[in-house]
């Protein structure tokens, strides 16, 4: 069979919208900017991994706020849509953390001098992140005392529903016996004896069951994002403090057991047989 060629995308006219412009290419590609004179090589797979997460959680912000939104609206399977996108991004950003393994820690510490006083700590995004999901935390507010900025945002996300409290609404308004927040012990039993018909009819109730379902795989993969940030952490530095002035992998530990979604947990353990 003869070869035939194809037909070749035209040749854009100048002004016209192409890929590069609409992209932003070379300004995204004018930010990687190394500290160390001459610049370490290493440096550049550092900024641009964490470049990647800030891309990435700036999408989760847009996303989640999109679930908020619908379970507002009571639109529980396209909440949970928005949901399972936030999940998936996750199930990148958790694997994606350890192409920094491929430093060895003396080659990290070559640089790591000139990263001081920045730290991961200082991620006003990944605190937003929490904030939407409903780990909300005015003590991390204090630590962008010189960056109004960003205590801004983060007040602003203090202020605005978390997916925690659209939830929760939601099955108030479908019937569930949810007592207003904040909640009491024993309000906490009433939220689990809630939760209970959920997962004892889920065919019954089987959107809100769904959504439900998904809220724990967005917890899960939260919590496993930060396990595997502490792991790479220890394994390149060890019990080094942190540039930001943390205890370093002792800071990263404790926050590691957070769940926006506790009582989603607690009831597996109400169920029986």
């Amino acid at each position: 069979m003869p070869f035939v060629m194809t037909k070749a995308p035209r040749v854009t006219t100048k002004g016209e919208l192409t890929y590069n412009t609409y992209l932003r290419v070379p300004e995204l590609l004018s930010l990687q900017v190394p500290q160390t004179q001459p610049a370490h090589h290493d440096e550049m797979l550092f900024i641009i991994i964490h470049q990647a997460y800030e891309l990435w959680f700036k999408l989760v912000l847009h996303e989640l706020e999109n679930a908020v939104r619908y379970m507002n609206e009571g639109r529980v399977l396209r909440a949970r849509h928005f949901v399972d996108r936030v999940v998936e991004i996750f199930r990148l950003l958790v694997p994606q953390i350890h192409v920094l393994e491929t430093m060895t820690p003396a080659e990290f510490l070559q640089f790591r001098h000139a990263l001081n006083p920045a730290s991961g700590f200082q991620s006003v995004q990944f605190r937003e992140v929490e904030f939407a999901a409903g780990l909300q935390d005015e003590r991390y507010i204090r630590f962008f005392k010189n960056d109004p900025a960003a205590q801004a945002r983060l007040r602003a996300r203090m202020e605005a529903p978390t997916v925690r409290d659209a939830y929760y609404s939601l099955l108030r308004r479908l019937g569930a016996d949810i007592p207003e927040g904040p909640w009491s012990e024993e309000d906490e039993e009433r939220v689990l004896d809630a939760l209970l018909p959920i997962y004892q009819n889920p065919e019954e109730m089987l959107p809100r069951y769904l959504l439900t379902e998904s809220l724990i795989d967005l917890d899960e993969y939260l919590g496993l994002w930060r396990e595997h940030h502490v792991r790479v952490v220890e394994r390149i530095i060890g019990h080094k403090p942190g540039t930001g002035g943390s205890s370093g992998v002792g800071y990263l530990k404790s926050t590691t057991a957070k769940k926006a979604f506790p009582l989603l947990w607690r009831v597996r353990t109400r169920l029986d047989v």
